[in-house]
């Protein structure tokens, strides 16, 4: 497979990725931190360095709006619910 295509599908399962978190809004940001080691405030933050590697100058919350397809604060308000404190105290376990 040439560098291109990898290239391309690489973007394309990124991008599937990104959708598929945009419908599953009931899945919590802190339930994914606790799982996996990762959030969709990862993600954005990895596509903000991801553009200012290539010379693109992105902000935080434009890249957050970019992968939630809305703005962070209106997502938070429609979707985040408060974290439980047993999701908190796995998350201060798996982040010492």
């Amino acid at each position: 497979m040439d560098d291109r295509t990898r290239t391309e599908l690489e973007a394309a399962a990124f991008r599937r990725l990104r959708d598929h978190l945009r419908q599953r809004t009931d899945v919590q940001n802190i339930d994914m931190m606790n799982q996996s080691g990762f959030c969709r405030n990862c993600l954005s933050r990895w596509y903000q360095e991801a553009a200012a590697a290539h010379g693109i100058d992105m902000g935080k919350e434009e890249a957050r709006e970019e992968f939630y397809g809305m703005p962070f604060a209106e997502w938070r308000e429609k979707f985040q619910t408060e974290a439980s404190p047993a999701q908190k105290a796995q998350f201060d376990r798996s982040h010492d």
